[in-house]
């Protein structure tokens, strides 16, 4: 199967190497970066560490002996970077979700990748694991006491647009209060999507269209479809499919994916917010994109292991399916 990461290479004592995977740091084209590819409590699994189970839980032991850069097991909060090349050859990085682990996603793959700024910003819905590293933004923007800066462009709809507005106020408020001192914050410029997620935006040059997917039966969440030369699907949190959503990325409907990037919470049984891999690959067998990546995985999953089963099913079903990894980077021709 093609940019299938190997279980050995010999440089690494798990026989892992991110450099290897990625092929180097650098590429002149488009690229996919998997900032986190884990559930919204990450992996290692904090319970598993400071309450050990006997014999201890095997993936998320591997935290406390293997460096998070070789460890593949390593997961934090789901978010993908797109490092979008256009014609002109001029590169804009757009970002999809900044949850409770942005920070820790900037020191470590922003600097191995070299990117150098965040252009626009993309939500998928609001929950901790997709917003609350909005604060941290300002770590990323040109420094100014004042806040005389350029602000980032973020897409969101008016559901979460309302929810960070009570979370993190002092980021969406303009104007102070009589009296109020100036203090350092994220600038960001709220961009909403319209309410019946049918008609495209686009992001520092990139265009997007919306999603809908179920988040639980409750709960609408917006999943994004771009790329025009490779068509590219990102969803993170879903549990069921509107009719409208499924046949505008499987191959028997609007036309089939190149990649479809998709929830997988747990490897066993069903869960009521999330996809688990057994309904994962069941929508895999239906939509049947060219590529697939998981992510939102929790520690149950064991990557080389796992990743063993998944070649296997690859060959069967005829769809390459694998599950991502923190760190991994896709060159593809969007």
């Amino acid at each position: 199967m093609e940019n299938q990461i190997p279980v050995q290479n010999g440089n690494t004592p798990d026989g892992y190497s991110l450099a290897a995977v990625n092929g180097g740091r650098n590429g002149d084209g488009s690229a996919l970066i998997f900032l986190g590819t884990g559930c919204s409590s990450a992996v290692p699994n904090i319970r598993c560490l400071i309450q050990p189970s006997d014999p201890p839980c095997p993936v998320c032991s591997q935290s406390l002996s293997i460096p998070p850069d070789r460890n593949p097991n390593y997961r934090c909060n789901t978010s993908l970077l797109i490092d979008y090349c256009s014609v002109e050859g001029i590169h804009n990085y757009i970002i999809i979700d900044v949850g409770k682990t942005f920070r820790e996603q900037v020191l470590r793959w922003f600097t191995f990748h070299k990117i150098p700024r965040i252009d626009s910003i993309i939500l998928t819905h609001e929950h901790a694991d997709a917003i609350l590293g909005l604060d941290d933004i300002r770590a990323v923007q040109p420094h100014s006491p004042t806040n005389n800066i350029d602000p980032t462009a973020i897409y969101l709809t008016q559901y979460a647009m309302d929810s960070v507005a009570q979370k993190f106020p002092y980021l969406v408020q303009k104007k102070l209060r009589e009296g109020q001192e100036v203090r350092r914050v994220a600038q960001l410029d709220w961009k909403i999507i319209e309410e019946h997620y049918d008609k495209p935006f686009v992001a520092s040059g990139l265009k997007f269209f919306p999603l809908p997917v179920m988040h639980g039966e409750d709960y609408l969440c917006l999943g994004y479809l771009f790329g025009e030369k490779c068509k590219v699907a990102y969803i993170s949190d879903v549990s069921r499919f509107p009719s409208n959503t499924e046949y505008v990325i499987s191959k028997n409907g609007a036309g089939q994916l190149d990649i479809l990037i998709l929830d997988c919470l747990y490897k066993t049984g069903s869960f009521n917010v999330h996809l688990c891999l057994p309904q994962t690959l069941e929508a895999l067998k239906r939509i049947c994109p060219k590529r697939a990546l998981l992510i939102g995985m929790t520690h149950e999953f064991d990557h080389h292991k796992d990743n063993e089963f998944l070649r296997e099913w690859s060959e069967r079903e005829g769809i390459n399916v694998q599950l991502a990894c923190d760190g991994l980077r896709v060159p593809i021709d969007l």
